[in-house]
């Protein structure tokens, strides 16, 4: 049967100009979002491991890569690479090219084994089943590496449900002298068939004199088949060592312990190939090396090759660089080669992050009194609490999602992933679209999205235990609306595509902007989560409400105030900003202006939202609740004598206070847009960010004042360093102020080319220094801290490297400001 191409199916909609049924728009939207799954359906989505390849469908085939250098016992044992790890001996490594409907390049630059690792990743579409995919890797030992340097790889292919996978190449005893084919069948993927190639004849392989040669030659493949439960499948190292010790022992036991083969032949696997849901396929090399791993799909047009492997290598790298050009070219003074580079991987890294996980996860739904907070000491009942709860597994859900950090964090966070989403957005909205709808779909009946995403043992495996259990009374902040204001700017100012554009468009490429080109499309698509938002929107106001009444506050409103639940001394995690000082002792009749600035941004996207959908009714609901927070961050937050907004809190006299810890907290109603350029408490803001015996730096503003007592102390982890995705907040609003008319338009111009400099120059020089982007950065120094391999948030600097310099003939460093 012919499938109609995207082109088919939205040229009569554009011709339509607007006046198609609602059935036919509901017929479309089913039909792109077929379209995108076959797009988006297969990728490198377990972003834990430094290359491994599934399809967006649960239990169902996964593939990935091991390997370590042979050339002595110890080490190969301890440097076999397979899960990203920090630490690890790597001199940096990750996507330098990326785009997630075509593929990309992996680089890994693997010091510990002294060894340069390339991936060149393609995906081809075509068929029913997301298309074929092909992988080809190829190895080159450093500059410092020992001669006759061996590697052994280890390509492994698994499957956790229903369905099938065999070797169907015959091999003889000891391996493969050719390539190994598999083939297999599962219900969303069909028939399909796997090979992985000898390589080119340029492959060399280990040769040595011992006895244990004839029996097994390394110029052979070796390929171990077995079947395992599949809740152990992703155990796959453990796997490989399991059955490389049985080699070991068999090898002691025949030659003697004073007389075992070399390190390249003692672990290598044992021939055995059969059907399984779990095959191991290992290669062993001397020197450089390269082969492919090529997936067909059965209803694709034309299996895999090597050859299409490299003229889809060749035009994927043509397509994404002049893509990349077009939409995010780094603006002076960023626009050199290496900051385009820099730009290019840090976008590649963020992109190449993104995940498909699914599984189970451990909720504590005791709902227990003392989760209200309600009482003086509330943190040390909450704590029993926690203690005492039985916490139940639910379940299996599943996410598709970028990731903050593959070696530290390989998994979603809530708070995250609206910052991840910012240059995506400009890359491929409807991905950003697709991510945001599968986080919504995790909503429970009540409206909450649990905070962090552990989902099945394999995500669990990397978090301590008393961090698991996930509670449906925390929030975090509501970083999604983010993304649905930008798709809401991005309607405002598109002119849809033309049928002559479309014809001329490649379907991948239409495919990126589909909600935002046809307007049809995006409505269908805002009334399809809208109950969510509204749903999760209301949860927010029900489950964080804050105590206004009680105290005898004066405000305009005596609803509009917010607290964090799941609060303790000294940290409030669920605001994201952990150990920032708050109110001590901890109090329920606390406000936060933080949370208080967050609800201010939710509602006004919800205003917007409904007012697209022309939810008047709706719409005219939030404007209310809109007005009555603006009112309510000056009456409740801000401090006169200090010249800034705190949070507030009850005395020992009963009385509402503020406490004042000028940082990220103090300036948080204008991070998130709620200050305009006539504002009057604008110029205190700018005042206190520019201010470098306060919050600016050399690298960035500081998440803490330099004259706050507690700068600098115990854990300090927002409580100095700079943090990239507040840092682009400031950026994102200092734009909106130094480009709109207003008193103080010249000195938000001023901060905002100081701060695009200083931050942009000092995480590129960290990823120069380093081979990583990072968590956080030392605010004296510049230094990259805590996490490696961070191209979460960090890879903000994407969006602002593409914004331009609106004052350009300033000098750098903007110490004067």
């Amino acid at each position: 049967m012919h499938t109609p191409t995207l082109s088919q199916l939205l040229t009569p909609l554009i011709l339509a100009g607007g006046a198609l049924a609602n059935n036919d728009v509901s017929i479309l939207s089913k039909e792109v979002g077929r379209a995108q799954n076959e797009s988006l359906l297969w990728g490198p989505y377990k972003p834990n491991l430094y290359f491994g390849v599934r399809p967006r469908i649960a239990n169902s085939l996964f593939a990935g890569l091991m390997w370590a250098r042979v050339n002595d016992y110890a080490g190969s044992q301890e440097n076999f690479r397979h899960t990203c790890e920090q630490n690890e001996g790597m001199a940096g490594y990750g996507w330098e090219e990326y785009d997630i409907r075509k593929g990309g390049r992996e680089v890994i630059h693997d010091a510990g084994n002294t060894l340069d690792l390339t991936i060149d990743f393609v995906k081809v579409p075509g068929g029913q089943h997301g298309g074929n995919w092909g992988a080809r890797i190829k190895g080159v030992p450093r500059e410092d590496a020992p001669a006759g340097q061996a590697t052994t790889l280890v390509f492994y292919t698994g499957l956790e449900g229903l369905g099938q996978v065999g070797v169907a190449t015959e091999s003889d005893e000891s391996g493969f002298t050719g390539d190994v084919k598999l083939t297999g069948y599962t219900s969303g993927l069909g028939d399909f068939s796997l090979d992985v190639t000898a390589g080119p004849e340029s492959n060399e392989h280990p040769f040595h004199n011992h006895p244990s040669y004839d029996e097994k030659p390394l110029d052979l493949t070796f390929v171990s088949s077995g079947f395992l439960p599949s809740e152990h499948l992703w155990q796959s190292k453990v796997i490989l060592f399991t059955q490389l010790k049985a080699e070991v022992d068999q090898y002691v036991e025949t030659y003697g312990a004073e007389n075992t083969p070399p390190p390249a032949q003692m672990f290598t696997l044992k021939n055995a190939p059969a059907d399984g849901n779990i095959h191991l396929v290992q290669k062993v090399f001397h020197g450089a090396f390269e082969f492919d791993v090529l997936f067909s799909s059965a209803s694709s047009p034309q299996p895999m090759t090597s050859e299409i492997l490299t003229k889809q290598i060749e035009s994927n790298s043509v397509s994404f660089n002049s893509r990349f050009d077009q939409v995010l070219s780094p603006q002076a003074p960023f626009n050199s080669e290496e900051y385009s580079q820099f730009s290019k991987a840090m976008l590649s890294n963020l992109v190449g992050g993104i995940g498909f996980f699914h599984g189970s996860d451990i909720v504590d739904r005791s709902a227990a009194e003392e989760y209200e907070e309600e009482n003086e000491g509330f943190w040390e009942e909450t704590a029993e609490a926690r203690a005492r709860a039985r916490p139940v597994l639910e379940g299996p859900k599943e996410l598709f999602t970028s990731v903050p950090s593959r070696p530290f964090f390989p998994r979603g966070f809530l708070w995250d992933e609206g910052f991840h989403l910012i240059p995506v957005v400009d890359w491929d909205i409807d991905l950003a679209l697709e991510i945001v709808s599968s986080w919504l779909n995790l909503m429970d009946e009540d409206g909450w999205i649990a905070r962090e995403q552990i989902l099945g043992s394999e995500a669990r495996s990397k978090v301590p235990p008393e961090f698991t259990v996930q509670y449906p009374h925390y929030a975090n902040p509501p970083t999604l609306f983010i993304i649905l204001e930008a798709f809401l700017d991005k309607l405002g100012v598109n002119q849809s595509t033309s049928p002559e554009t479309l014809d001329r468009q490649d379907v991948t490429e239409s495919l990126r902007s589909a909600y935002v080109d046809h307007p049809e499309l995006s409505g269908a698509y805002f009334r399809s989560i809208y109950p969510l938002l509204k749903r999760h929107y209301f949860w927010y106001r029900r489950t964080q409400k804050g105590d206004i009444k009680s105290y005898d506050r004066e405000a305009f409103s005596s609803s509009e105030g917010y607290r964090w639940r799941g609060r303790s001394v000294q940290h409030v995690l669920t605001s994201g900003l952990d150990d920032y000082p708050r109110p001590q002792p901890p109090h329920p009749g606390e406000l936060h202006v933080d949370l208080l600035s967050w609800m201010g941004m939710m509602t006004r996207s919800m205003r917007r939202i409904a007012e697209a959908l022309g939810e008047i009714e709706d719409a005219e609901e939030f404007k209310v609740y809109e007005t009555a927070i603006e009112r309510n961050v000056d009456d409740l937050h801000w401090d006169e004598e200090f010249q800034t907004y705190c949070d507030a809190t009850i005395d020992e006299y009963e009385e509402s206070i503020h406490v004042c810890h000028k940082g990220y907290i103090s300036i948080f109603p204008f991070l998130t847009g709620m200050l305009g350029p006539d504002s009057p408490r604008l110029k205190a803001v700018l005042d206190l960010i520019s201010n470098p015996e306060e919050l600016w730096s050399d690298y960035g503003i500081r998440s803490l004042s330099k004259k706050d007592e507690f700068y600098g102390t115990a854990e300090n982890y927002w409580r100095s360093p700079i943090w990239v995705n507040i840092n682009y907040l400031a950026f994102k609003n200092l734009y909106d102020i130094a480009t709109a008319p207003g008193p103080h338009q010249e000195q938000a111009q001023k901060i905002y080319s100081g701060l695009r400099r200083n931050l942009v120059e000092n995480v590129f020089r960290e990823w120069k220094r380093t081979g990583f982007a990072w968590e956080q950065y030392n605010p004296e120094t510049g230094q990259g801290q805590r996490t490696q391999h961070f191209t979460g948030w960090t890879s903000m600097v994407v969006k602002m490297m593409s914004m331009p310099d609106l004052a350009p003939g300033q000098q750098e460093g903007h110490d004067e400001l």
